[in-house]
């Protein structure tokens, strides 16, 4: 992947009282590149649990990829890549939620727990084009990892 279309993406999760901090940041780190910092937030709830915030922002090009082709994972990519229209924003922004319990057992799914958001590069700023940079992208991301799958099979 020559160019990527991302000035940043940003996950977020937060760990509550009845879950463990180290399997909840465990979940997070299944997206994000080895030993990329993890910022790590302390709150209170109304209630006055305790309220943990894990999030990483990922800026830099090899990072981001790292984070794409994660993404390539979901099991109806396809149908992802189908849904830009109504996951980007008139700002440029890509969300989507990933499931948090999945992605402590390594898989990547679309679902509760870890909040996905990315600044998608269009020139000019119009979603249509952050919509169809943000397809290339993704689409290009699965085709690495079907490279590396493949060269891990050899």
């Amino acid at each position: 992947m020559p160019r990527v279309p991302f000035h940043y993406i940003d996950l977020r999760t937060f760990c509550y009282e009845t879950e463990d901090d180290k399997r909840v940041e465990a979940a997070l780190r299944t997206l994000l590149p080895d030993e990329f910092e993890v910022e790590r937030v302390e709150n209170t709830g109304h209630h006055g649990d305790r309220i943990v915030v894990f999030s990483a922002r990922v800026e830099r090009a090899a990072e981001v990829r790292d984070v794409l082709s994660a993404l390539s994972a979901i099991e109806d990519f396809e149908g992802l890549v189908d849904e830009l229209d109504e996951r980007v924003t008139e700002n440029c922004e890509l969300f989507m939620r990933l499931d948090k319990q999945a992605a402590f057992g390594g898989d990547v799914r679309l679902g509760p727990g870890i909040t996905f958001r990315a600044k998608v590069e269009a020139y000019p700023a119009k979603k249509e084009a952050a919509v169809e940079n943000a397809r290339e992208a993704l689409r290009q991301a699965a085709e690495m990892g079907d490279e590396d799958e493949s060269d891990a099979d050899d």
